[in-house]
């Protein structure tokens, strides 16, 4: 199998899907000829053509707009958000809209959009080019978010989101876009849609994340276990549908869990993984629950490494849990 990055992992899954399925257009801002402000689109407008790989305006509301037009009309539009940052001009059409379709017209229509957006920080982008928003749309039902952290799993599961009959929010770790590596195999193939993954299996903690905070905790579990303690990482994949069983069973297994994510801390999604275990395996837990997040802050651009969770920050919250 050859080795890819997270973005030859998309651009390949983009390519084996819009070759399989013609009713698949590509759209967004430089996405064509440029092939996207990161290359993810590299070749496709060469390969498909102007019909089906399509240079919009910089406006986000006409992609997503014209992107639910060509949904309503049989067609699976991919469209690109260049940055998360600038999803907010769409916001009233993804969840006012978009997400309403199946349910307005009592199941008669869908709307098959797959949005793709990079997310976080870690490139120096600043505020404008760096945050991570999925709990907005975690909110909004009708919608399903799905977050990758490997190559594997990002084609796999771009591959399922162009496949579903409803809206699905792709968000790719920009972070990790070419430092993550690994194989990847070659044609068709798809990963679940609401299963977690358990990179690393351990017993004494469990700690949650998705994304670009997969390899940090990774790194911080490679740490705890030099100072004899088992950590178990669980790689949420898709936030919504989220994989219950999966949370459920691990903090039952180890009874100390620590939720890992890049957002702002109050009201992020891992407030919903705390809520669930409260709810669900309080009888099991020896320690409280405990958050390694971004802070309420808008996000800077000096103190990006500050800001982000770090192996350093997620160990520390291991050792307390372990201490309680």
């Amino acid at each position: 199998m050859p080795t890819m990055t997270i973005l030859q992992a998309v651009n390949d899954a983009l390519r084996t899907e819009m070759r399989l399925n013609d009713k698949i257009v590509v759209l967004g801002e430089d996405v064509g000829k440029l092939g996207g402000v990161f290359r993810a689109t590299d070749g496709l407008q060469k390969e498909f053509g102007e019909d089906r790989v399509i240079d919009t305006p910089l406006s986000e509301t006409g992609i997503i707009g014209t992107s639910i037009g060509m949904a309503l009309y049989g067609l699976h539009p991919v469209p690109e958000i260049q940055f998360m940052d600038f999803i907010y001009s769409a916001f009233d059409q993804i969840v006012s809209e978009l997400t309403k379709f199946r349910y307005r017209s009592g199941g008669q229509y869908s709307a098959p959009v797959t949005i793709r957006t990079p997310y976080g920080g870690g490139i120096k982008g600043g505020h404008y080019h760096s945050q991570s928003a999925e709990a907005y749309f975690c909110h909004t039902p009708g919608i399903k978010v799905v977050i990758p952290s490997t190559p594997h799993d990002t084609k796999g599961l771009l591959i399922a989101s162009m496949r579903e009959e409803d809206p699905v929010l792709f968000m790719e770790p920009k972070r990790i876009y070419r430092s993550a590596k690994g194989e990847v195999a070659e044609g068709a193939y798809t990963v679940p849609i609401g299963k977690a993954a358990v990179p690393r299996e351990g017993t004494d903690v469990s700690v949650f994340a998705y994304g670009a905070m997969i390899p940090v905790c990774l790194e911080a579990a490679r740490h705890a276990e030099g100072k004899g303690t088992s950590v178990e990482v669980v790689d949420l994949r898709s936030l919504v549908p989220l994989d219950i069983g999966a949370v459920l069973a691990s903090v039952e297994k180890t009874g100390r869990a620590v939720v890992v994510y890049e957002a702002p801390r109050t009201c992020g999604y891992g407030a919903e993984i705390s809520a669930l275990i409260a709810e669900h395996a309080m009888l099991h837990m020896k320690s409280p629950v405990m958050r390694v997040t971004g802070f309420d802050t808008p996000f800077p651009y000096a103190l990006e490494d500050l800001y982000l969770p770090n192996p350093d920050r997620v160990y520390r919250a291991i050792a307390k849990v372990m201490e309680y």
